[in-house]
């Protein structure tokens, strides 16, 4: 457990400094005390504190500016916050929330199944013979939808691949190549699009794409292990790239 939240003062010395660090240098005493739910006379004697250990200093009647020990506290504290919310993400709900799954058998009301991702979608099969397992919340039968809660190991995946095909823009003049548009969709479980002309290229070798955030779509379906497609203009490369950079996919970009 984090400082802060170990000690209720603590956490309201936090709320109280984070808000005098929004609304600064002005700072309306009143509105930190509605939003924080103390008193004002108990912000007024926050502040005072604060000011004592140097993590505030005052400018005049009610204006007020954190320092700069004041925001490396926030910092620490935030991180120490950040990583305990990280933990009951990841570590406390991802055990105790519950998700859907496509039964490949009859599977009963809590008994234990393996889980994998089969075209993109979290297969669950009676046993618990899978890295991962779960518990059904409900019964269902072969290709019907159950419940899976109580999730333990990880499910043996390997990523999707990622080709960015890059297609001229109307501007250049110049077609697109029939023969690199195909060989870049050919075999990919998925295709996006971005920009009229690629959605016109792709159209032109009988390939319908999905035509709204591209690089999106493609960097959660490589996470569950489809292999893609993202046909581009040129000048818009950078938003499909950048989806796929900070989702962690590794990708190719590809020239007519």
């Amino acid at each position: 457990m984090t400082d802060v939240l170990d000690d209720k003062r603590d956490a309201t010395r936090f709320r109280i400094l984070a808000a005098i660090a929004e609304r600064q240098p002005a700072v309306s005493q009143g509105e930190i005390a509605d939003n924080v739910g103390v008193t004002a006379q108990a912000v007024s004697e926050y502040v005072r504190e604060l000011d004592d250990d140097g993590f505030v200093t005052k400018e005049g009647r009610s204006r007020y500016r954190v320092t700069e020990e004041g925001v490396d506290w926030l910092l620490r504290s935030a991180a120490d916050l950040q990583r305990f919310v990280d933990h009951v993400t990841d570590d406390v709900l991802s055990s105790v929330g519950e998700d859907a799954a496509i039964a490949t058998d009859t599977i009963e009301e809590g008994q234990q199944v393996s889980l994998s991702l089969d075209d993109g979608l979290l297969r669950a099969t009676p046993g618990d013979e899978g890295p991962a397992t779960g518990v059904a919340t409900g019964t269902a039968e072969g290709d019907e939808v159950v419940g899976v809660t109580g999730f333990e190991g990880v499910i043996d995946l390997e990523p999707g691949t990622v080709v960015v095909q890059q297609v001229p823009p109307v501007r250049s003049g110049t077609a697109s190549s029939p023969d690199a548009l195909a060989t870049a969709c050919e075999g990919v479980d998925l295709v996006a699009a971005a920009g009229v002309e690629a959605v016109v290229a792709l159209r032109g070798i009988d390939v319908e794409p999905i035509r709204f955030a591209a690089g999106a779509v493609a960097a959660d379906a490589a996470g569950r292990g489809l292999d893609c497609a993202v046909v581009v203009t040129g000048d818009r490369v950078g938003e499909v790239t950048d989806a796929l950079r900070d989702a962690g996919v590794a990708y190719e970009v590809s020239t007519d």
